[in-house]
């Protein structure tokens, strides 16, 4: 993301912050301000726990499709496996729309089901998922796409199995774990970015 817009004195929003990981992050960067949105009060409170001592940062409850923050106040947005996932996000991208700057970049991080381990259990997992209609929407909405290839690498096999866990169901979760050796994943994900 760094490579295609930098967040040095930029107004950064983390659509969906979750615990708040990437916003101390988005901060030593040198981004001026730094907002998060999570609709989850759980998750919100501990971003806010996180990002305490950070007087740059600030987490607000709310959700992609009404982001508490005024019209084009945002110069960097990002997403990453939170609410935009291809069809049905038109509400979400409506209000991106909004508050995103001129020349501001929105950023989407999202799974690439048609590829790596992680991309065959998902398919597996959601047989009905068509990932060729997620890349036409994006693309038709003047989204481009940089194809990436990370790893899950985990300390301990526990770790990766309660992970595993998390993902899936639970018969399906057991049958990976049955059929996966190691603490690590070959990961193919999407970087989808759009400038407004």
């Amino acid at each position: 993301m760094a490579d295609i817009r930098p967040v040095a004195g930029c107004t950064v929003l983390d659509i969906g912050c979750g615990t708040g990981f990437h916003l101390p992050r988005f901060a030593g960067q040198g981004a001026a301000r730094v907002v998060g949105v999570e609709p989850h009060g759980g998750l919100a409170a501990a971003a806010r726990r996180r990002t305490a001592d950070l007087a740059s940062v600030r987490v607000l409850d709310g959700s992609a499709q009404a982001l508490p923050l005024p019209d084009h106040s945002i110069d960097v947005s990002q997403a990453r496996w939170a609410y935009f996932f291809g069809p049905g996000c038109e509400p979400g991208l409506r209000e991106l729309g909004r508050v995103m700057r001129r020349g501001a970049v929105s950023f989407v991080v999202d799974n690439d089901a048609t590829r790596s381990t992680f991309g065959r259990w998902f398919r597996t997992a959601l047989p009905s998922y068509d990932a060729t209609a997620v890349e036409r929407f994006w693309s038709a909405a003047g989204w481009q796409r940089r194809p990436l290839d990370i790893r899950w690498r985990f300390d301990r096999r526990a770790d990766l199995e309660a992970v595993v866990r998390i993902e899936f169901a639970p018969a399906y979760a057991e049958r990976i774990l049955a059929e996966h050796a190691g603490q690590e994943v070959d990961y193919a994900v999407n970087l989808w970015w759009r400038t407004w």
